[in-house]
Protein backbone atom coordinates (compact mmCIF):
# COMPACT_ATOMS: atom_id res chain seq x y z
CA UNK A 1 0.00 0.00 0.00
CA UNK A 2 1.48 3.46 -0.98
CA UNK A 3 1.61 6.23 1.59
CA UNK A 4 -0.69 9.05 0.84
CA UNK A 5 0.45 12.37 -0.83
CA UNK A 6 0.34 15.46 1.48
CA UNK A 7 1.03 17.63 -1.82
CA UNK A 8 1.16 20.67 1.03
CA UNK A 9 4.65 19.84 1.78
CA UNK A 10 6.30 19.82 -1.62
CA UNK A 11 9.16 22.06 -1.26
CA UNK A 12 9.37 22.08 2.25
CA UNK A 13 12.63 22.18 4.49
CA UNK A 14 13.59 19.13 6.85
CA UNK A 15 16.35 19.18 9.54
CA UNK A 16 16.39 15.59 11.20
CA UNK A 17 18.79 14.49 13.87
CA UNK A 18 19.88 10.88 13.70
CA UNK A 19 18.77 10.80 9.89
CA UNK A 20 21.46 8.15 8.85
CA UNK A 21 20.20 4.95 10.03
CA UNK A 22 17.17 3.09 11.18
CA UNK A 23 13.51 5.50 11.85
CA UNK A 24 15.78 8.60 11.29
CA UNK A 25 16.55 7.34 8.06
CA UNK A 26 13.37 6.46 7.51
CA UNK A 27 11.79 9.24 8.19
CA UNK A 28 14.26 11.52 6.02
CA UNK A 29 13.44 9.02 3.13
CA UNK A 30 9.68 9.54 3.89
CA UNK A 31 9.47 12.87 4.11
CA UNK A 32 12.09 13.00 0.70
CA UNK A 33 8.84 11.52 -1.26
CA UNK A 34 6.96 14.28 -0.71
CA UNK A 35 9.54 16.34 -2.17
CA UNK A 36 10.55 17.52 1.19
CA UNK A 37 14.37 18.32 0.77
CA UNK A 38 16.15 17.00 3.77
CA UNK A 39 19.33 17.51 5.94
CA UNK A 40 20.75 14.71 7.20
CA UNK A 41 22.08 15.50 10.67
CA UNK A 42 24.34 12.86 12.17
CA UNK A 43 26.88 11.92 14.84
CA UNK A 44 28.44 9.81 11.66
CA UNK A 45 29.28 11.84 8.56
CA UNK A 46 30.05 9.20 6.28
CA UNK A 47 26.87 7.49 7.25
CA UNK A 48 25.03 10.45 6.67
CA UNK A 49 26.64 11.20 3.17
CA UNK A 50 25.80 7.41 1.99
CA UNK A 51 21.65 8.08 3.33
CA UNK A 52 21.84 11.14 1.44
CA UNK A 53 22.73 9.37 -2.02
CA UNK A 54 19.55 6.82 -1.23
CA UNK A 55 17.72 9.67 -0.23
CA UNK A 56 17.94 12.16 -3.11
CA UNK A 57 15.79 15.33 -3.95
CA UNK A 58 18.86 17.55 -2.91
CA UNK A 59 19.10 16.32 0.39
CA UNK A 60 22.48 17.44 2.60
CA UNK A 61 24.81 15.80 4.98
CA UNK A 62 25.69 17.53 8.03
CA UNK A 63 27.49 16.28 11.02
CA UNK A 64 26.04 17.03 14.98
CA UNK A 65 26.54 15.98 17.64
CA UNK A 66 22.91 16.88 19.53
CA UNK A 67 25.10 16.66 22.99
CA UNK A 68 26.88 19.71 22.87
CA UNK A 69 25.02 23.01 21.80
CA UNK A 70 27.86 24.55 19.64
CA UNK A 71 27.45 21.13 17.62
CA UNK A 72 24.01 21.41 17.39
CA UNK A 73 24.07 25.47 16.45
CA UNK A 74 26.34 25.17 13.86
CA UNK A 75 25.20 22.04 12.04
CA UNK A 76 21.82 23.45 12.06
CA UNK A 77 22.86 26.76 10.28
CA UNK A 78 24.72 24.60 7.77
CA UNK A 79 21.78 22.86 7.34
CA UNK A 80 19.30 25.97 6.36
CA UNK A 81 21.85 27.11 4.39
CA UNK A 82 22.14 23.58 2.17
CA UNK A 83 18.51 22.98 2.07
CA UNK A 84 17.47 27.26 1.82
CA UNK A 85 15.52 27.04 5.06
CA UNK A 86 13.92 25.12 7.82
CA UNK A 87 9.82 24.33 8.02
CA UNK A 88 10.10 20.90 9.60
CA UNK A 89 12.24 20.11 13.07
CA UNK A 90 12.42 15.89 13.15
CA UNK A 91 14.31 15.59 16.72
CA UNK A 92 14.90 11.67 16.67
CA UNK A 93 18.69 11.06 17.48
CA UNK A 94 18.64 8.87 20.27
CA UNK A 95 20.46 6.19 22.23
CA UNK A 96 19.19 3.34 24.49
CA UNK A 97 21.57 0.84 27.15
CA UNK A 98 20.08 -2.20 29.27
CA UNK A 99 21.07 -2.49 32.88
CA UNK A 100 18.86 -3.49 35.70
CA UNK A 101 17.78 -0.33 37.92
CA UNK A 102 20.01 -0.73 40.72
CA UNK A 103 23.21 -2.05 39.17
CA UNK A 104 23.04 1.53 36.58
CA UNK A 105 26.34 3.49 36.23
CA UNK A 106 26.27 7.00 36.61
CA UNK A 107 28.12 7.04 32.80
CA UNK A 108 24.78 5.08 31.73
CA UNK A 109 22.60 7.20 33.35
CA UNK A 110 24.44 9.98 31.87
CA UNK A 111 24.48 8.66 28.48
CA UNK A 112 20.93 8.30 27.89
CA UNK A 113 20.05 12.12 29.01
CA UNK A 114 22.71 13.61 27.16
CA UNK A 115 21.25 11.93 23.79
CA UNK A 116 17.88 11.02 24.27
CA UNK A 117 16.78 14.78 26.22
CA UNK A 118 19.37 17.40 26.11
CA UNK A 119 19.93 16.48 22.30
CA UNK A 120 15.97 17.28 22.38
CA UNK A 121 16.09 20.09 24.37
CA UNK A 122 19.00 21.78 22.09
CA UNK A 123 17.30 20.83 18.67
CA UNK A 124 14.18 22.04 19.79
CA UNK A 125 15.48 24.84 21.49
CA UNK A 126 17.99 26.28 18.10
CA UNK A 127 15.85 25.41 15.83
CA UNK A 128 12.55 26.26 17.42
CA UNK A 129 14.09 30.10 17.79
CA UNK A 130 14.08 29.99 13.88
CA UNK A 131 10.47 28.71 13.22
CA UNK A 132 9.31 31.22 15.27
CA UNK A 133 11.32 33.85 14.26
CA UNK A 134 9.50 32.91 10.58
CA UNK A 135 6.26 32.47 11.99
CA UNK A 136 5.33 28.73 11.17
CA UNK A 137 6.80 24.96 11.23
CA UNK A 138 6.26 22.40 13.37
CA UNK A 139 8.74 20.08 15.19
CA UNK A 140 8.29 15.97 15.88
CA UNK A 141 10.25 14.09 18.22
CA UNK A 142 11.04 10.89 18.73
CA UNK A 143 9.59 9.64 21.99
CA UNK A 144 9.33 5.76 22.76
CA UNK A 145 6.43 3.45 24.11
CA UNK A 146 9.19 3.77 27.12
CA UNK A 147 8.19 7.00 27.86
CA UNK A 148 4.25 5.86 28.08
CA UNK A 149 5.05 2.93 30.32
CA UNK A 150 8.03 2.16 32.26
CA UNK A 151 10.48 -0.96 30.83
CA UNK A 152 12.17 -2.84 32.99
CA UNK A 153 15.53 -3.12 32.00
CA UNK A 154 15.66 0.08 31.27
CA UNK A 155 14.61 2.68 33.97
CA UNK A 156 17.35 4.86 32.56
CA UNK A 157 16.53 4.74 28.98
CA UNK A 158 12.04 5.29 30.23
CA UNK A 159 13.20 8.01 32.01
CA UNK A 160 14.95 10.10 30.01
CA UNK A 161 11.57 9.37 27.16
CA UNK A 162 9.38 10.25 29.44
CA UNK A 163 11.33 13.81 30.33
CA UNK A 164 10.99 14.09 26.26
CA UNK A 165 7.25 13.64 26.48
CA UNK A 166 6.68 16.33 29.19
CA UNK A 167 9.05 18.50 27.26
CA UNK A 168 7.08 18.33 24.24
CA UNK A 169 3.66 19.08 25.98
CA UNK A 170 5.06 22.38 27.47
CA UNK A 171 6.95 23.67 24.06
CA UNK A 172 4.06 22.81 22.26
CA UNK A 173 1.52 24.90 24.79
CA UNK A 174 4.25 27.89 24.40
CA UNK A 175 5.05 27.75 20.97
CA UNK A 176 1.32 27.47 19.91
CA UNK A 177 1.04 31.39 19.89
CA UNK A 178 3.21 31.33 17.28
CA UNK A 179 1.61 29.02 15.18
CA UNK A 180 4.22 26.53 15.32
CA UNK A 181 3.06 22.42 16.83
CA UNK A 182 5.32 20.37 18.14
CA UNK A 183 3.94 16.56 18.71
CA UNK A 184 6.39 13.37 19.48
CA UNK A 185 5.92 9.89 18.37
CA UNK A 186 6.15 6.53 20.57
CA UNK A 187 7.30 3.84 18.53
CA UNK A 188 7.28 0.66 19.91
CA UNK A 189 9.18 -2.68 19.32
CA UNK A 190 11.33 -1.52 15.81
CA UNK A 191 13.22 -3.51 13.54
CA UNK A 192 15.88 -1.22 14.11
CA UNK A 193 20.41 -1.60 14.72
CA UNK A 194 19.04 -0.41 18.41
CA UNK A 195 16.73 -3.36 18.41
CA UNK A 196 19.22 -5.88 17.59
CA UNK A 197 21.44 -5.02 20.21
CA UNK A 198 18.57 -4.52 22.80
CA UNK A 199 17.65 -7.72 22.14
CA UNK A 200 21.48 -9.54 22.78
CA UNK A 201 21.44 -7.63 26.08
CA UNK A 202 18.63 -8.59 27.50
CA UNK A 203 18.66 -12.15 26.74
CA UNK A 204 21.53 -12.07 28.64
CA UNK A 205 20.35 -10.21 31.49
CA UNK A 206 17.79 -12.69 31.75
CA UNK A 207 19.48 -15.23 30.90
CA UNK A 208 17.43 -16.59 27.78
CA UNK A 209 17.71 -17.00 24.17
CA UNK A 210 17.85 -13.87 21.88
CA UNK A 211 14.91 -15.78 19.95
CA UNK A 212 12.89 -15.46 23.25
CA UNK A 213 13.60 -12.38 23.58
CA UNK A 214 12.43 -11.42 19.62
CA UNK A 215 9.08 -13.93 20.14
CA UNK A 216 8.14 -12.31 23.23
CA UNK A 217 7.88 -8.42 21.51
CA UNK A 218 6.10 -10.26 18.59
CA UNK A 219 3.57 -11.51 21.42
CA UNK A 220 3.17 -8.48 23.02
CA UNK A 221 2.18 -6.84 19.91
CA UNK A 222 -1.85 -7.45 18.96
CA UNK A 223 -0.78 -6.83 15.06
CA UNK A 224 1.19 -9.97 15.48
CA UNK A 225 4.60 -8.40 13.99
CA UNK A 226 7.62 -6.79 14.73
CA UNK A 227 7.37 -2.93 13.60
CA UNK A 228 9.46 -1.60 10.78
CA UNK A 229 10.88 1.99 10.67
CA UNK A 230 8.69 2.68 7.55
CA UNK A 231 5.76 2.44 10.28
CA UNK A 232 6.99 4.99 12.28
CA UNK A 233 7.78 7.39 9.19
CA UNK A 234 3.81 7.44 7.96
CA UNK A 235 2.73 9.06 10.90
CA UNK A 236 5.51 11.51 11.26
CA UNK A 237 4.90 12.38 7.65
CA UNK A 238 1.11 12.71 8.66
CA UNK A 239 2.07 14.93 11.87
CA UNK A 240 3.95 17.48 9.28
CA UNK A 241 1.30 17.76 7.18
CA UNK A 242 -1.66 19.99 7.09
CA UNK A 243 -3.79 17.25 7.67
CA UNK A 244 -2.31 17.23 11.96
CA UNK A 245 -3.05 21.10 11.36
CA UNK A 246 -4.58 20.97 14.62
CA UNK A 247 -2.45 18.45 17.09
CA UNK A 248 -0.36 19.78 19.01
CA UNK A 249 1.71 19.04 22.49
CA UNK A 250 0.64 14.89 21.40
CA UNK A 251 2.58 11.58 22.44
CA UNK A 252 0.92 9.49 19.35
CA UNK A 253 1.21 5.75 19.86
CA UNK A 254 3.26 3.63 17.04
CA UNK A 255 3.12 0.33 19.04
CA UNK A 256 0.64 -1.74 17.09
CA UNK A 257 -1.44 -2.06 20.32
CA UNK A 258 1.24 -3.01 22.81
CA UNK A 259 0.44 0.58 24.38
CA UNK A 260 -3.32 1.64 23.56
CA UNK A 261 -3.80 4.58 25.69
Amino acid sequence: MKPPVFSELQGRRAFVTGGATGIGLAIAKALAAQDVVVAVADINLDAAAQAVQSIGNGAVAVEVDVRKRDSVEAAFVEAVNGIGGCDIVIANAGVSTMQKALELTDEEWDFNFDVNTRGIFLTNQIAGRHLVGQGHGCIVNTASLAAKVGAPLLAHYSASKFAVLGWTQALARELAPAGIRVNAVCPGFVKTGMQSREIEWEARLRNISPQQVFDEYVGQTPLGRIETPEDVADVVVFLCSDSARFMTGQGVNVTGGVYMT
